[in-house]
């Protein structure tokens, strides 16, 4: 798969993951309070996805520019690659947010339940974050595998790539958010604020 060139399928996986990322952001920032699920569920389809495309190659530059960096060898397809595919359980996590927020609705996209929400809405609230972190850790373990592998460094080191790798692209996309906030002002009330 290393020598193939990036395809639908990496641009798919890419996608739900960008919308599995804005409902994780929109539960963080307790969106349900103020936005109906449907606002939630189609701002995070339609800006997610773009967004999870945007960041994979954002990313995949980082990696593969950091991974020569550390001695390694990957070109930014064999990157774009181990992303996509290593972030598999984080698209999964995409089907328990729809569901949970099918069953819970608002509840589902805030941080802590209110008194008055029902026992089994609380316990189908924990279960869902507790199966989200799962999902999270094991797409960090997959990608940081995938990157030892094609960069052909040791697992320590791919590790480190993989820790700086987030704090760039932290900090590039804090930057092109204020460039596309200033550019777009309207697009920042999709996102939630606090």
């Amino acid at each position: 798969m290393a020598a193939r060139p990036v395809g639908v399928v990496d641009y798919l996986l890419a996608a739900v993951q960008g919308v599995g990322n804005f409902l994780a952001l929109y539960r963080t920032q307790g969106a349900g309070a103020n936005s109906s699920v449907e606002e939630i569920l189609g701002n995070s389809f339609a800006i997610g996805a773009i967004a999870g495309v945007a960041s994979l190659f954002l990313m995949a530059v980082i990696y593969q520019r950091l991974g020569i960096r550390a001695g390694g060898k990957a070109t930014t397809a064999q990157v774009v690659h181990v992303l996509a595919y290593g972030g598999v359980p984080m698209a999964v996590s995409v089907v328990l947010w729809v569901l949970t927020a099918l069953l819970a609705g608002e509840a589902a996209f805030v941080e802590t339940p209110r008194a008055d929400v029902e026992g089994f809405v609380v316990l189908l609230l924990h279960a869902q974050f507790a199966a989200y972190v799962l999902l999270l850790v094991w797409s960090v373990v997959l990608i940081v595998m995938g990157l030892s592998e094609i960069q052909g460094v040791g697992t320590r080191k791919a590790l480190g790539v993989w820790f700086l790798g987030q704090v760039i692209g932290f900090l590039a996309s804090v930057f092109l958010a204020l460039i596309i906030g200033a550019l777009f002002p309207g697009i920042l009330r999709l996102i939630p604020q606090h």
